[in-house]
């Protein structure tokens, strides 16, 4: 404690090299009770296909994030006084070796969230814990979805099984928690084995914006045509690294060249403001393959931006 200067009281405002690291120096809880926006980590990378390593994502995301402040200058926001806003620590599988049981073990841990009345935006870990995050997040009902990556991840079978990072939204329609007409994904691209690898997203009737079609129409009209086709119901937003350029994202499974640059990806998810948001992820954050962390700091900057705008939706459902 300082007693020259009052605001340090306040941990957030201290100086970003002091303290334990925790999402955007948020205060740290296990006990959701009263947290209406969770940060929460998923350190696992089971359902990789390609280079592992997503399971360190969220600590060093929490270190980089050390650096984001509280104030939204564009929004004109600061999340962190509309909302009761907490980092609840991670979602961990205790059989982190048994793809399916680790997934139930992560769908029961965001289920406790749902049931406390917690908004979860997570840092994950691979591709695959949005399935069990959605299990717990639409058991009710099926949600839309704006999807940002380089990969439409509605795989099917990939040696042996149909769980893993490249498959789970076309789990999430074929068990009803997504709602395909209401699904937008952006930024699709990349050469692939099979020509109909994602051939599932557009016969189920998902709006898919690949990369080509997202650099002529320009980023503002790619997140209005997203806005569009989710509507006004309750809307989840995935949000993979791989969306980046391997410029600002070398630190990841499956990089893809040609992609997203970092000021698109902010202004589009700022464009977000009044959609009815029921949770976020950011995944696929493998610091061995970073360089100078740039990875895990833009998918801090990309965790912030969607705070501000899922404090708003809170706020917004407030009435």
């Amino acid at each position: 404690m300082s007693e020259k200067y009052p605001e340090y009281a306040n941990p957030q405002m201290r100086p970003r090299y002091t303290g334990v690291p925790t999402f955007m120096r948020a205060p740290y809880t296990e006990d959701p009770a009263g947290v209406e926006i969770a940060l929460v980590g998923v350190p696992f990378d089971g359902g990789v296909t390609n280079r592992t390593g997503a399971r360190h994502g969220p600590r060093e995301v929490r270190n980089q994030s050390s650096i984001i402040r509280t104030h939204h200058p564009v929004l004109d926001v600061n999340p962190f006084k509309l909302c009761k806003v907490a980092d609840v620590g991670d979602i961990w599988p205790e059989e982190p070796f048994e793809l399916n049981h680790a997934h139930d073990e992560i769908r029961a841990g965001f289920a406790r969230l749902h049931a406390a009345g917690a908004v979860p935006l997570s840092v994950g870990g691979d591709h695959s814990i949005s399935l069990p995050i959605l299990r717990a997040l639409a058991a009710d009902r099926p949600v839309g979805m704006i999807h940002i990556d380089a990969h439409a991840d509605t795989g099917g079978d990939y040696m042996g099984s149909r769980f893993h990072h490249g498959s789970p939204f076309r789990n999430g329609v074929l068990e009803g928690l997504l709602d395909p007409k209401r699904v937008c994904q952006i930024g699709i691209r990349g050469s692939m084995g099979d020509p109909d690898l994602w051939k599932f997203s557009y016969d189920s009737g998902m709006r898919v914006i690949r990369m080509e079609e997202f650099t002529d129409m320009g980023w503002r009209a790619a997140i209005a045509e997203a806005k569009a086709v989710v509507g006004d119901g309750p809307v989840y937003v995935s949000f993979d690294v791989d969306a980046l350029d391997p410029i600002y994202a070398p630190g990841t499974g499956t990089p893809e060249a040609g992609g997203i640059t970092m000021i698109e990806a902010q202004r589009m998810i700022r464009e977000l403001k009044g959609v009815d948001l029921i949770g976020a992820d950011v995944v696929e954050v493998s610091p061995p393959f970073d360089n100078g962390t740039i990875t895990s700091l833009n998918a801090a900057n990309v965790m912030y931006e969607i705070l501000c705008v899922l404090a708003l939706a809170v706020d917004a459902r407030r009435g």
